[in-house]
Formats: C-alpha cells, structure tokens, sequence
C-alpha cells in the first residue's frame, strides 16, 4: 500500500479498535457484547488484513459532521476521536430500501435522512466478514424511524446524547450516549430523534441477508407530525 492508503487503513482499523475495547469495557451491560466480541476476537482485525478501498463522502456531510461533534460522553472519548480522524477515509451510503421488500412503507423521514458505514461486513470499508458486520448509522435531526424487525440479532451503541427508542412494541423509552440497546431476532423496533442528529454503532451478529420487515403502528403520523413541530 502506498504511504497515504497506510494511513486510512490505520485509521480505520484504530476505530474498529477503539470500538472494540468499549465492548471490552462494557461486556456485562448487555445481551450480545459477548457474542460480537467473540466473533471479532476469531477475526484476523490486524492492521495487515484491512481493506483498500476508496473513500465516499455523502450529501449529508453537515449534519454527519453535527452528529461526530455531538459525540461528547468521556465514555466514548476513544471512538469520537478515532471517528473524527477516519471520518473522510469511510464509505457512507444511504439506505434506499434496499433491505426491505419493495414499497415497504418507511416515510418520508426516514428516506430523506439517512446514512451508514460498513466497518466490518461483505465489501466493508475495513475488514472483509461474512455473515457479521458492524458499522455507523446515522438518522436526520426529527426523524422517525418507524417500526421494523428483522431476523438478525442487533446491537446499538448510542453515540448522540438522546434518543427515542420504542422496543418490542411497548412504550418510547429515552436513551443516552453510551447506552446500548439489544433487538433479538424479529422483536420489532423504531427510533426516533428530535433536535440533533442520532450516531450510533450498529452490530448485526448473524442472518444479515434477511430481508427487513416493517411492523405497522398506530402513532406513525402524529410521532412524525410532532417531531416536525418540535414537540418533544
């Protein structure tokens, strides 16, 4: 590799560490950090087996740069460092539907605002893995992601300092930065932001071929009426 594309593949592969020694840290505060952790350990994630691939930046560069600059718990000091530096050497995209079945009914929100990047997976930014991955996701200030479940095992961590959370269909519950949220296979779930932008670490332990489904749910229109209004 040449000078430069050694130094991507060192930022990229600090974050993926730095991300991992939160798990490290934070192992016995919820179900699925052992399993991600033991899936990374058997991965070779050393410097010399990152990938080489081209940056992408996105339409969405303001507010993803809101949302890094929001990342401000001490506990998530290591990951907002590495994040800050890595930012531009990643590969964002947006979620155009592609993993939910076609004319799935996920509003406007969602589809005008939204971003992830691939750290470990099938054709990752970092480390190649199959049948496990483990990015960034981003959603706009005031969006509604509305409710959904898939068949993969999933593991958020919170970066932004709140967010709105409704799981398995039971009632919105408020989170913090540096909080983490489990979905086990098919238990529905949605996530709401309100003035800010929401960052968060996602985990997707097994299945990640399975097609997402969205769970219909009463309050979609007024959630997403109030949200646009600042009501929350």
């Amino acid at each position: 590799m040449s000078g430069t594309n050694t130094e991507k593949s060192m930022r990229i592969h600090a974050l993926v560490h730095a991300i991992m020694q939160f798990f490290e840290a934070n192992r016995a505060r919820a179900t699925g950090i052992d399993q991600a952790l033991e899936k990374m350990r058997a991965m070779d994630l050393s410097l010399r087996a990152s990938e080489d691939v081209p940056p992408r930046d996105t339409r969405h560069a303001t507010i993803l740069t809101e949302a890094i600059e929001d990342i401000t718990s001490p506990d998530l000091r290591d990951i907002a460092s590495c994040l800050k530096r890595a930012r531009r050497d990643l590969v964002w995209r947006e979620d155009n539907a592609q993993f939910y079945a076609p004319n799935a009914d996920l509003g406007d929100g969602y589809r005008n605002c939204n971003l992830h990047s691939l750290l470990i997976g099938p054709n990752a930014c970092g480390f190649e893995a199959q049948d496990f991955c483990l990015g960034l996701f981003m959603l706009g200030p005031r969006t509604l992601y509305r409710d959904h479940a898939h068949d993969a095992p999933e593991l958020y961590v919170n970066l932004s300092p709140r967010s709105g959370w409704r799981l398995s269909s039971k009632g919105w519950q408020d989170y913090e930065a540096g909080s983490i949220i489990w979905n086990a296979p098919g238990e529905p779930h949605a996530t709401r932001t309100y003035d800010h932008p929401f960052l968060s670490v996602f985990v997707w332990l097994e299945n990640i071929d399975s097609i997402c489904r969205v769970v219909p749910f009463p309050d979609w229109t007024e959630i997403e009426e109030s949200l646009c209004r600042n009501k929350f």
